[in-house]
């Protein structure tokens, strides 16, 4: 069977149904209306796609409009498709046999005729490759397990619940708890500049079990938020900054020129310190300093006791994923 040089493509559907048994792929955003109407590149699908959606957030107008694009324009007869479907907990392969259609009497009426060749089960494939076809995208390219896939076309099934260890895992495993890393990172620069972050931080060392008082904002006095362990001494003089930038060892020494004997330090930011900086901090160790990578193990960690408000935009759901034995 001849797939070299054809683009696979995965695709998610809310109605397993609808695929398997009309033998078709499908996208929704009807109010789009006839894809072959908007034009011809990018451009005209993102401002057709403001338009018409225009509380749409501005990062996903890019995606979505994207994923129009490409079903219409760029999929070609010939090309390969892979479809996992959650009904029956099956990954289907099969291959495009026609050329885009709308109809508009349809939900999901952007459509596409396909012939499905293979009905697998998940454990046909390894973990890095049901990885990437769980995409959080409705429609994408596979790429980085593309030969596998392929390779199950022509019948070179590989076992993965036989004994040798699916290699894919502990880099599977990596690659989503990265994510999961990025997203709170950016959620927190993207949420939480100024004073906002200096009320997440307290309320973060509130979940860590310490008393906190948030400084009056607008004070000149260099420290954002007073932290106790318990009702004694010693008390916890806290910073925090938004900005992008490395943290210079002038800032640190600011706070140190705030504290009073018996005083410790906390030094708060969202990116990092400056080689200085990081110096400074390795000799003065009354003061320490939390980088934006180490802020997130925190938020991790306490996650489940932090203010309801903070888990709403910081979205997150506890789940087991397979782990590499390194024993």
């Amino acid at each position: 069977m001849a797939y070299v040089d054809r683009t696979i493509w995965g695709i998610h559907a809310k109605d397993d149904d609808l695929f398997l048994k009309g033998n078709m792929i499908a996208i929704g955003w009807r109010e789009m209306g006839d894809l072959r109407d908007i034009g011809t590149n990018r451009d005209d699908y993102k401002a057709k796609y403001e338009a018409v959606y225009p509380n749409a957030k501005k990062g996903s107008i890019a995606t979505s409009a994207g994923m129009l694009y490409r079903f219409c324009n760029e999929v070609q007869v010939g090309d390969y498709v892979v479809f996992p479907s959650k009904s029956n907990r099956e990954v289907n392969i099969g291959v495009v046999e026609g050329e885009y259609v709308f109809e508009p009497q349809n939900h999901f009426s952007s459509r596409r005729a396909v012939k499905w060749l293979k009905h697998l089960p998940r454990t046909a494939f390894s973990q890095g490759a049901l990885y990437e076809i769980g995409s959080a995208m409705t429609f994408f390219t596979v790429k980085n397990y593309a030969d596998e896939f392929m390779s199950a076309l022509n019948k070179k099934i590989k076992d993965f619940t036989a004994d040798e260890e699916d290699d894919s895992i502990g880099a599977t495993a990596e690659d989503i708890i990265e994510s999961t890393r990025d997203f709170i990172l950016k959620e927190l620069s993207r949420q939480l500049k100024g004073y906002a972050l200096e009320d997440f931080v307290a309320d973060l060392l509130r979940a860590m079990g310490y008393r906190t008082i948030v400084s009056p904002h607008g004070g000149d006095s260099g420290i954002d938020i007073t932290a106790y362990k318990d009702e004694l001494p010693p008390r916890i003089l806290v910073q925090v900054k938004s900005q992008d930038g490395d943290i210079k060892e002038t800032t640190i020494q600011s706070l140190k020129g705030a504290m009073r004997e018996g005083d410790y330090g906390l030094f708060v930011t969202l990116s990092n310190y400056t080689k200085n900086a990081q110096k400074y901090l390795e000799n003065t160790p009354i003061i320490r300093g939390i980088n934006g990578t180490e802020l997130v193990e925190l938020i991790l960690k306490y996650y489940k006791d932090l203010n309801e408000k903070y888990q709403k935009m910081i979205p997150l759901k506890q789940v087991y994923i397979p782990v590499k034995d390194e024993l």
